[in-house]
Order: C-alpha cells, then structure tokens, then sequence
C-alpha cells in the first residue's frame, strides 16, 4: 500500500525548524517522499505547505505565491541578523527615540509599500557561490547579497507601544514571494535613524491557503487528512475539466488542438471525470500541452 499523497498545511510552532516539520511528517506519513513551498525561520511561527509523494510535483507551482504575515518590529536597536536572535549592533538613545513620531513612521511605512528594490538579509538561505549566505556570515566572511524587486502590497501598522527605549510596531504584511520581513524591519529602522529588527513573524496566507485550517504539530501523529491534488491545483491555477480520452492523451503527452481558449490564464489544472487531477496544462499557440502530469491512478 502506497503512502497518501496530498498537499498537508502545518502549522510551525517556534524554536524548530521547517526541516524539523519535514522530518516529523516523513515518520508520520511513513514516507521520504515530502517537502515544502517555503521555509520559515526557527524564531518565526505559522503556515508551512507541505507537500507528500506525489503531489510534491505540484510544489513549483506553490512557492511563489503571494504570503500574509503579521510581525513586531522593535525600532531603537539594530541586530546582526535582523531579528532578536542576532547580537545588537547599535541602540538609539532616547532624544533619537522621541523624534520617531507616529507620521514619520507612516511615511517610512509608506516608502516601503509598493514595488521596492530590497538587500536580503545577510543572514538568508540565499546561496552565494554554492553555499547559504547565513553560513557564510557566521564563519565571519563579509557577504554582499543582490538588491532584489519585491512587491509589498499591504504594509499595515496596526499598533505602536513605546518604552523609554523602544518602539514596537505590530504590522500586517502582504508581499510577494521572496520578500524578507526582518529586511523591512531593518530598512524602516535604518529609514528613521534608530535601528529597527524584528521580534515576531507569524505567516498567516500562502495564496489560497490560510493558517485557520493548518494542522498543529501535534495533530502530525494521527495522520490528518491531507488536501486533494485536484483541490489544491485548481484553486492555484484554475480548472480544466477533461474527458476520459483528453486525460489519455494529456498523459500520453499529445496536445489538446484548439482547447486553449478554455483556460483564463497560461495554466490551469486537467481534471478527468473521476475528478482526478490529471496534470497541469500551459497555453502552445491554440493548443494546450502537459507541463507537468500527475502518476495514473490505478484502482
């Protein structure tokens, strides 16, 4: 008997690691055959879309979603990794502090909301020359990261405290996929003078998917009930219903002539009549051809 196949949405707690999740799953499910559309740093909790057997091949079309988060950001100190876990690299004295009114914070907010030119993190999971830029810094090496074109779509203050030594900012952030939030944090900082990192990050939307119907670590262990291939792919992408002979012949990697008028955009999900996800097709000139074909079921 196979392992099930399906799309699982975890919810990470914090102090673990996405791979952490990924391993705790592989022993659930009973399978190696698992991995994820995005990992969450150890300090940052919410939504991981995990992945299983077969439906891993659906993972491309998961990463670059759009996301949700709702973070802290901690004005008055700078990190070296951007977030708490780092060592403080500068402190903004109390003057410096005070002059950080609520309408230069909207204005630094507002100049980091649209399409922005963003510097990852130092300490990222982005390779440079083959290795992780994380590992690079910590071994003491100076890593200079590429400026990068994000999209911040919402960039929501939703409450500021203030202490003799800090401002903390809850904010709601929808941005694009590759969007480093610990990066805003120090960007802000940097833009008011004082220093900025974060304290919390909570990912709370994946595209279509949403952290009220993630699963807790805990509930791992009884197996839940995964998404369905088909569900989780035509919610991404959009539905193509298909006959019994147009599967056939998508799986047999024939085009489907003058059927490219039945899809809204470049790609959608095949669905045979069994509502079986049968591949995902793209767009050839009039035609629509398999980019990706799911394993046949077989009964």
């Amino acid at each position: 008997m196979h392992p099930a196949s399906g799309i699982l949405l975890v919810d990470k707690p914090g102090g673990i690691t996405s791979h952490d999740v990924v391993a705790r799953s592989r022993r659930a499910f009973g399978t190696r055959k698992i991995g994820h559309a995005g990992t969450l740093d150890p300090m940052a909790t919410g939504l991981l879309v995990l992945g299983i057997e077969s439906a891993t091949r659906l993972l491309t079309y998961l990463v670059g979603l759009d996301k949700t988060y709702e973070a802290t950001i901690r004005l008055g100190a700078a990190t070296t990794t951007d977030d708490a876990e780092g060592e403080t690299v500068s402190t903004a004295g109390s003057d410096a502090l005070a002059a950080v009114t609520d309408d230069r914070i909207a204005q630094g907010v507002a100049a980091l909301t649209g399409r922005i030119s963003q510097v990852p993190s130092t300490f990222s999971a982005i390779k440079v020359d083959g290795r992780r830029a994380y590992d690079l810094a910590r071994s003491g090496q100076d890593v200079e990261l590429k400026a990068r074109e994000v999209a911040i779509d919402r960039f929501e203050v939703r409450e500021t405290r203030r202490s003799r030594d800090a401002i903390d900012l809850d904010a709601t952030v929808d941005c694009s996929s590759g969007t480093y939030i610990r990066a805003l944090a120090r960007d802000l900082g940097a833009d008011l003078g004082v220093g900025g990192h974060l304290t919390m990050l909570r990912r709370t939307r994946i595209g279509p998917f949403r952290i009220a119907d993630a699963h807790d670590l805990d509930a791992l262990a009884d197996r839940p009930t995964l998404l369905e291939p088909a569900e989780v792919a035509a919610r991404v992408l959009g539905r193509l219903d298909v006959t019994a002979d147009e599967a056939r012949d998508l799986r047999h990697g024939k085009r489907l002539d003058g059927a490219a008028e039945r899809i809204a955009g470049g790609n959608a999900a095949a669905i045979d009549p069994d509502g079986v996800l049968v591949g995902i097709v793209e767009r050839r000139g009039d035609a629509l051809k398999s980019a990706m074909n799911m394993p046949e079921v077989r009964a």
